[in-house]
C-alpha cells in the first residue's frame, strides 16, 4: 500500500481507501461488510468513509460494531463521517451549530469510538452564514471529537470563504474536500481546485465515485437499455438518458477503454482507478464493493499500477477526448 499527505497536513492515508456508501447497513449483511472491511484493513487502507445519511445512520452502526469487534489499534485506522442530511424536521439538517454538534456527537456513538478523525461538511448550506459553520467545526477540533474537518462537493469560492474566516478569526481551516472524480467528471478536480493544492490552503482530496457508479466496470453495453442501472442511478451523469447521444458517446468510449484494458493486461476497474491515482492531487480514492471478489479486485489495482504506463496513460486521455482546460483571461 502506498500513502500520501492529507494536503500539507501530517497525517497519512492509504491511496485506496474503503467506503460504506450504499452498501452497509442497505445493499449487504454485516457479515459481509465485516469481512470486506477486514480485507481492506489487512491489505493496509487505513481510511474508512461514512456519513451520518448513508441507510439513515445504519452504515456508522455496522461500521462502529466492526471497529468494536476487531479491536485494532485506534492509532492505526481512519474512520470519517460527514454532516447536513440527519433527519426531517427543523435543524436536523443543514450545517448550523446545532446540527453540526449534534450530528458528531451521534455519530461518535454510532461509530463507537472517542474521536473522528476526518469530519465533511456534506454539502454547501446556503442557508447558514459561513462563519457559523466554520466556528462550530473548528470548535469541534479544540474540543477533540474531531481531528480534522473538510467538504464535500463545494465550489473553490466556497472552500476559499471558509479558510479565509478560519484565518481571519484564528480558527481551524478546512484540511480536504471529498469531491466526485473520475474519467468521465474531472473538471472540478483538475481545473476549479488547482490553486487550491499549492498556492492557498493545501487542500487534500478523498475522491469519490472512481468507476462512475459503476460505468467503468465495463457491465454496461448498449444490449441492456431499459435494465441497466444508468437509467436508475441519481449520478449527475446519469441525468442524460442512457441512449441520448451523448450516453452512447461515453458507452462508446467505455468500449474502447475495454479494448485497451485487454491490451495493457489491466481490468478496467483497475485501469480506471489507475487513472484517479495518477492525478498526484488525489490523496485517496475511496473504494466500494459489496463482494470480497469485487474489493480484490479493486485492491489489485496496485500490483497494476506497475503496469500503467505513461503510454497507457496518453492512450487513455486519446480515447477520452475531454481533458478539461484551464480558462484564459
Amino acid at each position: 500500500m502506498e500513502y500520501r499527505k492529507l494536503g500539507k497536513s501530517g497525517l497519512q492515508v492509504s491511496l485506496l481507501s474503503f467506503g460504506s456508501w450504499v452498501t452497509f447497513g442497505n445493499q449487504i449483511n454485516d457479515k459481509t461488510a465485516e469481512s470486506l472491511m477486514k480485507l481492506a484493513y489487512d491489505s493496509g487502507v487505513n481510511f474508512f468513509d461514512n456519513a451520518e445519511v448513508y441507510a439513515d445512520g445504519k452504515s456508522e452502526i455496522v461500521m462502529g460494531k466492526i471497529l468494536r469487534k476487531m479491536k485494532w489499534d485506534r492509532s492505526s485506522y481512519l474512520v470519517s463521517s460527514k454532516v447536513f442530511w440527519g433527519g426531517s424536521l427543523p435543524n436536523q439538517t443543514g450545517l448550523s451549530r446545532k446540527h453540526i454538534v449534534e450530528a458528531c456527537n451521534a455519530s461518535l456513538k454510532r461509530l463507537q469510538v472517542d474521536y473522528i478523525d476526518l469530519y465533511f461538511c456534506h454539502r454547501p448550506d446556503r442557508n447558514t452564514p459561513i462563519e457559523e459553520t466554520v466556528r462550530a467545526m473548528s470548535h469541534l477540533v479544540d474540543a477533540g471529537k474531531i481531528l480534522y474537518w473538510g467538504t464535500s462537493e463545494w465550489s473553490a469560492q466556497q472552500i476559499s470563504e471558509a479558510y479565509g474566516v478560519a484565518r481571519q478569526y484564528h480558527l481551524n481551516p478546512p484540511t480536504m474536500e471529498q469531491p466526485q472524480y473520475n474519467m468521465f467528471h474531472r473538471e472540478r478536480v483538475e481545473v476549479e481546485y488547482h490553486r487550491l493544492y499549492q498556492h492557498e490552503i493545501g487542500l487534500g482530496t478523498t475522491i469519490w465515485s472512481p468507476l462512475a457508479s459503476g460505468l467503468l466496470t465495463g457491465k454496461y453495453n448498449h444490449k441492456e437499455k431499459e435494465k441497466s442501472r444508468l437509467n436508475l442511478s441519481g449520478m449527475e451523469w446519469l441525468k442524460e438518458k442512457t441512449f441520448s447521444d451523448q450516453g452512447k458517446i461515453k458507452l462508446n468510449k467505455v468500449n474502447e477503454l475495454m479494448k485497451l484494458s485487454k491490451q495493457s493486461g489491466i481490468t478496467l476497474p483497475q485501469l480506471a482507478i489507475n487513472w484517479c491515482m495518477h492525478n498526484q492531487h488525489v490523496s485517496t480514492v475511496i473504494l466500494g464493493a459489496s463482494k470480497e471478489s469485487q474489493l480484490k479486485e479493486n485492491l489489485n489495482a496496485l500490483i497494476t499500477c506497475k503496469k500503467y504506463s505513461k503510454d497507457i496513460n496518453d492512450s487513455i486521455e486519446k480515447i477520452l477526448d475531454n481533458k478539461p482546460k484551464f480558462p484564459t483571461f
